[in-house]
């Protein structure tokens, strides 16, 4: 049998034996491995934060951009639709139609006069699901619908409209017609400011999804639009009955409000953790929360970092090994690494030692040589990952002032071209026009033959914009199915001239289905409207008066204004 000391004799020998530090192999192998750790660490690492940092405050940016635009859009889509409804609610066969019929209008005179007047509005703009006349205790007159339903008011709903002109009920979820629905009223007044009803409508949600969608970040980020509660109103991901009996936290929401001005995390209302902003709506009690993933908004800050470990690891694989085979030869010039690495510490990744020697000498050259090579590669994939961030910061940028369906210029962008032209026309003491362009039958083209082929149509209608107009004017897509041209130092009469080109290019342009054509309203500053501002609407209601006079024309606002009763 073995004996007890060649046993132990022969364990020991099978037991490695690891180098110590006072051994000159040990001490070039550990000098090695920190020479190589030290500045590719801390390049690493300063680059790690620095990228961090700066996708952060580009998510930040991004959200609170988001979620500002989105809000100011809100604030426009729901100030559109209750102007429509004062000037419905302004005119006299309303009032004097809702005298007459008392409380018994649905079989009064007065009473079908107004059915019959909401029945030929609902014809001509179809964002309203259904127009209604109310009397003060919210009981239904006359509406544009075939029977009559209750309304969906606050209990309070008189009290706020005396009080604010305008009342905007809380969005519910039709289940038999499918949608999403908002009740929103306005004041009908006697002559002599008496009020005596409300003109209410019943409007669909679906367009708010449609806008919260173009301005979503990407598929990993949502827009959300609440009331003061944190109920959800409309989402860019969707409208659904599930989806309205979703509500945003309180604590959420407080400490969302009290940092407007920053990015939260926090968990959304889809359970899963997010980074979102939040922006109030003007003129109503409503907030839009932008949101993106928190994993999304951080992958490339992870997939950086596991970029750098995994160089650094194989940096100390290579040069560790090598330099402990090297130092096992104690041929090394020390005095001259040590030199080099002090160097590589500092940040000059300039140094390049001379391969000169044979055998031990120039064998540690090289890796050392390779070693700086990595770090300056590391260093090179920074540089492009820094150069992928600006052009995509440059792409975010244009997409921000451009509409997504046709190319054109989005409404934001309309509206800054407007001030500015406003400003320098009262500069120079230059005119310029404004065109106001609906195509005809939208809706009813959309209905009739889907979806895709209207976005078609919108499409080629831009194109046309773009053919018949200057580099120049500013075409845009101003909302739906409206286009609107900004076109600096033009008078009136040249802007009908391109707006007559224009028409004629759609209406003998061959379209699937059927003919469309265009209304277009023409208005000039300063002759037509005091501020820049106003030229658009003066505009618009040139358009509207187009529509009235058939549709498929040019109307110039100073015939509008002729035109109007």
């Amino acid at each position: 049998m073995e004996s007890d000391t060649a046993r132990n004799r022969r364990l020991q020998l099978a037991i490695p034996r690891f180098p110590r530090f006072h051994s000159l192999r040990s001490r070039i192998l550990a000098f090695a491995i920190v020479a190589t750790l030290v500045p590719c660490g801390i390049t690493m690492g300063i680059s790690y934060v620095q990228n961090r940092r700066a996708l952060e405050a580009k998510v930040e940016r991004d959200l609170l951009s988001e979620s500002a635009q989105t809000a100011r859009a809100m604030g426009v889509w729901l100030k559109e639709r209750l102007y429509d409804l004062r000037v419905f609610a302004g005119s006299d066969e309303v009032a004097n139609n809702l005298d007459r019929a008392g409380p018994r209008a649905a079989g009064s005179p007065g009473g079908k006069r107004l059915s019959d007047y909401l029945l030929s509005l609902h014809e001509r703009f179809g964002d309203f699901d259904q127009l209604m006349v109310l009397d003060l205790r919210g009981r239904v007159l006359a509406t544009s619908a075939r029977t009559v339903t209750p309304v969906r008011l606050p209990a309070d709903w008189l009290q706020t409209l005396r009080a604010q002109g305008q009342v905007v009920g809380n969005a519910y979820w039709d289940a038999k017609a499918g949608k999403g629905k908002l009740v929103v009223a306005v004041p009908v007044q006697r002559p002599d400011g008496r009020l005596i009803g409300a003109f209410a409508a019943e409007i669909n949600l679906a367009p708010m999804q449609g806008l919260l969608r173009e301005f979503a970040h990407d598929s990993s980020g949502a827009i959300h639009l609440m009331n003061a509660s944190g109920a959800l109103i409309a989402s860019s991901d969707g409208i659904s009955a599930r989806l309205m009996k979703t509500r945003l936290r309180p604590a959420t929401l407080e400490r969302l409000g009290k940092r407007r001005d920053a990015a939260v995390a926090f968990i959304g209302v889809g359970g899963r953790e997010v980074v979102g902003a939040l922006e109030r709506v003007p003129q109503v009690a409503w907030v839009v929360v932008a949101e993106i993933s928190a994993e999304a908004a951080f992958q490339q800050a992870r997939r950086f970092r596991d970029v750098a470990l995994l160089v650094i690891t194989v940096l100390l694989v290579v040069v560790g090994a090598s330099s402990y085979r090297l130092g096992l030869l104690i041929a090394r010039p020390l005095e001259r690494l040590t030199q080099a690495a002090t160097e590589v510490a500092a940040g000059d990744l300039a140094v390049d030692l001379p391969e000169g020697g044979s055998g031990e000498v120039g064998a540690l050259t090289t890796v050392f040589n390779h070693m700086v090579s990595r770090i300056r590669e590391g260093r090179r994939e920074l540089d492009v990952i820094n150069d992928t961030l600006r052009k995509k910061n440059e792409e975010l940028e244009r997409l921000s002032i451009t509409d997504g369906l046709t190319g054109l210029a989005n409404h934001r962008f309309l509206m800054q071209r407007l001030k500015e032209e406003g400003a320098r026309s009262q500069r120079t003491n230059r005119a310029f026009s404004v065109l106001m362009a609906d195509v005809d039958h939208f809706k009813e083209y959309n209905d009739t033959f889907g979806h895709p082929a209207g976005d078609a149509v919108l499409k080629q209608v831009a194109t046309i914009l773009r053919d018949c107009t200057r580099t120049v004017d500013c075409a845009a897509r101003y909302g739906g199915e409206e286009f609107a041209v900004v076109m600096p130092e033009t008078p009136a009469a040249g802007a009908l001239q391109v707006a007559e080109r224009i028409r004629a290019r759609v209406a003998a342009e061959e379209f699937p289905g059927r003919r469309i054509t265009l209304s277009i309203g023409v208005a000039e500053f300063p002759q037509d409207a005091e501020a820049p501002q106003a030229v658009m609407a003066v505009a618009d209601r040139a358009l509207y008066q187009a529509k009235r006079g058939g549709r498929d024309r040019v109307v110039r606002a100073r015939q509008a204004a002729k035109a109007r009763p």
